[in-house]
């Protein structure tokens, strides 16, 4: 799996954020390029070194992964995130995406794999390939919804469209 962590050393890793840690996970509607990359790497680091809550640091890290998935990790044991510290944590990932002709923010579509490739479509466009045969129950999907860093870590992530909130979108025959 590739992911990435970057940032200076006094930024923790998200490996060292509890379980409970709060997570937001925006996909990419493309993969970015190795430089594109970088680049949300070398700016989210610096985001998170100066993000704060009424003048308070906020303990956070970011994994990337599969080119493709910017995932946001707080610590909420020592300050919890404000509607002010998160309003500046979307108007950073806002910003990437202007930087980067890139979508990130929209939740709105489905992620799946399609064999090692991952592909993003509407609810109603999976609804028509999981109709169609084209995905099913065991296609696995990506459920940017999760909450807590241990969801990810336990694969509540990554898993078949049958063991996610998915299997509304699958016809009632689905495996």
């Amino acid at each position: 799996m590739a992911s990435s962590q970057a940032g200076a050393a006094s930024q923790p890793s998200v490996r060292n954020l509890p379980d409970d840690a709060r997570l937001w996970i925006f996909g990419a509607n493309r993969p970015l390029a190795a430089e594109e990359a970088s680049r949300v790497d070398e700016e989210t680091a610096r985001f998170l070194e100066g993000w704060a809550t009424h003048g308070e640091e906020l303990v956070a890290a970011f994994d990337w992964r599969y080119d493709r998935f910017l995932i946001i990790a707080l610590d909420e044991r020592r300050a919890a995130a404000s509607g002010c510290s998160i309003d500046a944590l979307m108007d950073h990932v806002r910003q990437l995406e202007r930087e980067l002709g890139v979508n990130l923010v929209d939740g709105s579509p489905v992620w799946y794999r399609d064999g090692e490739e991952i592909r993003f479509a509407s609810r109603r466009k999976f609804r028509e390939l999981a109709t169609s045969g084209d995905v099913s129950g065991r296609t696995v999907v990506f459920d940017l919804t999760v909450q807590r860093l241990g969801e990810l870590r336990t694969g509540r992530w990554e898993l078949p469209a049958t063991s996610s909130w998915h299997r509304q979108l699958l016809p009632s025959e689905a495996d």
